[in-house]
């Protein structure tokens, strides 16, 4: 059985989603959520879907043996899902090809530092963009430059707002993350 872990900021659908997604596997399933703020609703459903979750800090991520230690012993797979932080590079290098992440636009449009969430729906409605989508990648030493693995995506009319692109692009992220996952296992 593959171990998966999850690392989410905030809300956590796609976490929820996820952990859904590979309960009945006999493939994987996510046995571990992490997340680097205390009141992110992330933790809520976790403990609500029976899936054991740790708080850290931003130092505890980047300075933090016992935090590779854990992940090395508990995990085979790392799954990045809304969570803002970047990865260090002791941590990709412990995880070669095994850390993902999901990103609310089409890299290398509005990816980098900063690009997340409603930042990302607002500056492609402000550029009139005709397109938008997800990509999903593997992550390296730099905010989202690492070898994309999928693409998906969806038109974008006049008439769409922020908002509006926002809820195309979660369904997106619903149907086909959990999807791609199960296929690089």
């Amino acid at each position: 059985m593959i171990r998966i872990a999850v690392f989410a900021s905030g809300n956590g659908t796609n976490a929820e989603n996820i952990i859904k997604y590979f309960a009945k596997s006999t493939k994987a399933k996510v046995v571990l959520v992490l997340s680097n703020n205390k009141d992110a609703k992330v933790l809520d459903r976790a403990k609500h879907l029976n899936v054991r979750s740790l708080c850290f800090s931003k130092k505890d991520l980047n300075n933090s043996d016992k935090l590779n230690k854990l992940l090395l012993k508990e995990v085979d797979f790392i799954v990045l899902a809304g969570f803002l932080l970047k990865i260090p590079n002791s941590l990709i290098h412990l995880f070669p090809k095994k850390i993902i992440n999901i990103h609310p636009a089409l890299l290398p449009k509005y990816g980098g530092k900063g690009m997340f969430g409603m930042h990302v729906h607002q500056a492609v409605k402000d550029n009139n963009e005709k397109e938008t989508g997800i990509t999903i990648h593997y992550v390296n030493e730099n905010y989202d430059e690492g070898a994309i693995i999928f693409q998906k995506k969806i038109a974008v009319s006049h008439a769409d707002s922020p908002l509006s692109i926002a809820n195309k692009i979660h369904k997106l992220e619903y149907e086909f993350f959990p999807i791609i996952i199960n296929k690089l296992l």
